[in-house]
């Protein structure tokens, strides 16, 4: 069968397709604060607003309604991360079918209960999508039900393909790309088919995360390769090997495959969240980090881009996650490793090198009688800022190494810095609540006594009115009667936090 065979052939399935007793019709809406920043209209199709908040149940449901009464006698089994379990669950309530299915344990517990609610049976087993397939298969010889494959299956593909069909008639204007979230492949073949044949001028470009970018590798080698691990922070597209039909149609039909990182999927989040109020998945926000980093390279202005909002199933308990790497995936955040002086009143010098910046974290601990190091975070425009700002604090005598692409220091350090200090006499801690607006802290560093050292500073901007700080300071006995003087003029919260056991056994 040639290509344009093909081309027809998917064509006609998709138009043919069987969802809308089950899905609806997605809007498809302009994301304006984001086009503004990025000065190109960016589209947002809301299939993050489909009845199981995911535009899996498409494919699912047009692959089970063409099924003879007898297989759906039989039930069906699959293998899913989540949202095509959603779909297959919801289809099987439907059509009044039993369902299998097999899920990673690794799977979001929002989605697991999201299934389990809909009647279907949940099994969990491995790791990735892959160990939860070859279950599935084994469980699919044994009970003779029907497998609905998640991605690879023509009826699935056209199904995921009325997404495309949806795009076309509701903006009939020119469109320079649209952006898919890549996983298996189904989502993006069937929405490319679809495309290339009416508008073969639009770009289809794929986005997936770096560390679970199969269907990038596969098309640079020209064949399927399966990779040893994927990474399951975006686990709606965790998938080791895509599709064989799905790697077919995005070799013949797909422009490109973007990879972001996910910093740049929190900043997606984000972003989609300031325009819609609502919160996707980090699969969801794929295809939005795709568009930005795109219209970056390309020096993109005034074009129209398509954006997938594929899912929201977010567990609530991400979103710190989230909220912590947003700014560093826009590039407004810098994370440094600053050496100063461990001398009274350098601490206040270094936040007067800083600038107007809004501080977003300090983290220090006395530990070294000669130099002290402190971990902060500053807010800033872009990257050019973050390497200006280390030149300017080396060009002083400060030891400054620019800590913002460091996954360790994001993930881990930030969080560890402190511990005994036994060469902190006298300290007394003290918590406070710092009104989050500039200059709250250098007014607490200019009402501060010389005699007084800080030993031990830890704060990070949480996005409230108010910043939590907590502080050690070293005060000799005499000096307590004036010290707190100082803290009833300052005029901040605070508490005495000297007799917790939990500094006693960590910091003290």
């Amino acid at each position: 069968m040639n290509s344009k065979q093909f081309k027809n052939d998917y064509l006609e399935k998709i138009l043919t397709a069987q969802v809308y007793d089950v899905a609806v019709e997605s809007p498809l809406e302009l994301a304006p604060n984001l086009s503004r920043r990025i000065n190109n209209r960016l589209l947002l199709k809301r299939e993050d607003m489909q009845p199981v908040f995911s535009f899996k149940l498409r494919g699912a449901y047009n692959k089970m309604a063409q099924l003879s009464r007898a297989a759906l006698k039989r039930g069906v089994i699959t293998a899913s991360a989540g949202n095509h379990a959603q779909g297959v669950a919801l289809a099987a309530q439907r059509l009044g079918c039993e369902a299998t299915i097999v899920m990673p344990a690794t799977t979001p517990q929002i989605k697991v209960d999201a299934v389990k609610n809909r009647g279907a049976n949940v099994v969990l087993c491995g790791d990735s999508y892959t160990d939860a397939y070859a279950h599935a298969l084994e469980l699919e010889r044994k009970t003779k039900a029907t497998f609905v494959h998640p991605y690879d299956d023509p009826a699935v593909i056209a199904g995921q393909g009325t997404v495309g069909m949806e795009i076309l008639r509701q903006h009939s204007k020119p469109i320079h790309a649209i952006f898919v979230p890549v996983g298996g492949g189904g989502l993006i073949a069937g929405i490319a088919a679809y495309v290339k044949r009416l508008r073969p001028e639009i770009k289809i470009i794929g986005v997936e995360p770096c560390d679970a970018d199969a269907m990038y590798r596969s098309l640079k080698k020209k064949e399927r390769v399966v990779l040893p691990q994927v990474g399951i922070f975006a686990d709606g597209v965790a998938v080791k090997q895509v599709g064989e039909e799905t790697f077919r149609l995005c070799r013949e039909f797909v422009d490109e495959i973007i990879l972001v990182d996910t910093d740049a999927i929190c900043a997606a989040i984000k972003d989609v969240f300031e325009d819609t109020r609502s919160i996707l998945e980090p699969a969801g926000a794929l295809s939005i980090a795709g568009a930005k980093a795109y219209a970056k390279r390309e020096k993109l202005k005034d074009k129209t881009l398509v954006t997938i909002a594929s899912g929201a199933n977010m567990n609530f308990d991400r979103l710190r996650h989230v909220a912590e790497r947003s700014e560093l995936g826009e590039q407004r955040e810098g994370v440094f490793a600053v050496t100063i002086p461990e001398t009274p009143g350098s601490f206040k010098k270094f936040c007067a090198m800083l600038g107007p910046r809004n501080i977003t974290e300090f983290n220090y601990r006395y530990s070294d009688a000669k130099q002290a190091h402190v971990f902060v975070g500053v807010q800033v425009q872009n990257r050019n800022e973050v390497d200006k700002l280390v030149a300017a604090l080396k060009q002083k005598g400060l030891g400054a190494i620019d800590l913002s692409e460091n996954e360790m220091a994001k993930l881990h350090i930030r969080h560890l810095v402190g511990g005994h200090a036994p060469l902190a006499k006298n300290e007394i801690l003290y918590r406070f609540e710092f009104p989050e607006r500039p200059g709250a802290l250098m007014k607490f560093l200019d009402s501060m006594s010389h005699n007084w050292n800080i030993s031990l500073f830890h704060y990070r901007n949480h996005g409230t009115d108010y910043g939590r700080v907590l502080v050690g300071v070293q005060v000799l006995p005499k000096e307590k009667p004036k010290f707190k003087a100082f803290l009833d003029e300052l005029g901040y919260h605070y508490w005495d936090e000297s007799n917790n056991p939990a500094y006693k056994l960590f910091l003290g």
